[in-house]
């Protein structure tokens, strides 16, 4: 069977795949300690769970409207005007199943063959797959470790041509944990504004952050009708396998991506909105419990990796990741990925999976329990260890 000509530009998401070699390894046998996937591994809280039961009791069991059951439309666009700071009307948000189809829809609606679409290096894959898929022009700006792994305005600027036509960032950031600066996404909106150009804000790790605050694009001036805000339950709700994402659109993207939806999905689960109302609604002491565990874990995972020779690893500010620079064991991440996995038994992924500036990175997320972490790092020290680090230059 030939395969469409398109399908030779699409990507994937290197972290499946690493989680797969990693069972093939624990179904020999082996013990494989996993910092590979960007999951939460708490459960998603009671209270939610319990709101699905009920709602399924409740004959919430049947198709839904395309863009979300009023409902929860309308939670997101109470809970979103205060912690995003601009004002969210119901008719401009769009539920779908998971985040990802948010960057398909924009990307599909927005995006003609040959226009530029400008995304984070590293960043999460999806963003350069989806913009060839759909005849788009990838334009890389790289996150450099001396900023912090920050998008720097200025490069975004020079990054911009007439063709440009949207600008996708991530904070807090996959796979680094950057976040940025209030003056840095102003600056961003200006680029935005002067050149005419739509803005696709990930804020999906909104509620992870360590230090400062969150700041919304789409809350400075004349932006909302230009932003796209990608969110969801996934990340702050332990949610993950429930696939549950929303957008808040500028009001002329709502009917495009009502027919895209219609086209693809049709709607999302509706037990599952109304459970996801009680996590908006409900009480919140999960998510901050949350947010702490991954605070003290933050620390032991960066004070460890850089207690190992070779390793030199940024205090990350908000996400659950860090995006160590492994170039003075001798290894680039890529190798260095597969010596862990196949050594050690520590499944991380490299940090070109992620773009070509993670080079010499490798990506760990430490979304695992204290004592996971403790002996992953154990073993990334012995293989470390083994291994005899690069002359120097």
């Amino acid at each position: 069977m030939k395969l469409a000509e398109r399908m030779v530009g699409i990507g994937t998401e290197t972290a499946f795949e690493a989680a797969a070699r990693a069972r093939a390894l624990e179904a020999q046998g082996r013990d494989i300690i996993h910092l590979e996937i960007g999951e939460p591994d708490f459960d998603t809280p009671e209270n939610i769970r319990e709101a699905a039961k009920r709602a399924l009791d409740d004959g919430y069991t049947h198709y839904g409207p395309p863009l979300g059951q009023p409902r929860l439309r309308g939670a997101i666009a109470h809970d979103a005007s205060m912690r995003k700071r601009f004002p969210v009307d119901p008719a401009n948000v769009v539920v779908t199943p998971g985040a990802k189809p948010i960057m398909y829809y924009a990307i599909l609606a927005l995006i003609e063959p040959g226009d530029e679409v400008i995304y984070p290096d590293p960043g999460f894959p999806i963003y350069e797959s989806m913009t060839r898929f759909a005849g788009g022009t990838p334009v890389p700006v790289a996150l450099r470790e001396e900023n912090d792994f920050r998008m720097d305005p200025a490069e975004i600027r020079a990054a911009v041509t007439p063709r440009t036509k949207l600008i996708i960032f991530n904070s807090p950031h996959n796979p680094t944990g950057s976040v940025l600066t209030e003056a840095e996404i102003r600056a961003i909106a200006d680029v935005a504004l002067e050149n005419d150009i739509t803005v696709l804000a990930d804020e999906i790790y909104a509620r992870g952050i360590y230090e400062g605050e969150h700041h919304s694009i789409a809350a400075l001036p004349e932006m909302a009708e230009r932003t796209i805000v990608l969110d969801g339950f996934s990340k702050a709700y332990a949610m993950t396998g429930w696939r549950l994402g929303y957008a808040i659109l500028p009001s002329s993207l709502v009917e495009p991506f009502s027919k895209l939806i219609i086209n693809s999905v049709s709607c999302t689960s509706s037990f599952e909105q109304i459970a996801a109302v009680e996590a908006l609604t409900g009480p919140q002491d999960s998510v901050e419990q949350m947010v702490q565990e991954f605070r003290a874990r933050r620390a032991l995972i960066v004070d460890g990796l850089n207690a190992i020779p070779g390793f030199r690893c940024r205090m990350p500010a908000g996400a659950f990741y860090v995006f160590p620079n492994v170039a003075g064991t001798g290894m680039n991440g890529s190798e260095l990925a597969d010596k862990l996995l196949y050594d050690g038994g520590v499944c991380v992924l490299s940090g070109t999976a992620f773009g070509k500036v993670g080079v010499d990175h490798i990506r760990i997320s430490y979304a695992n329990s204290r004592e996971n972490l403790s002996r992953a790092l154990e073993r990334i020290a012995e293989v470390v260890s083994k291994t005899p680090a690069a002359a120097p230059a």
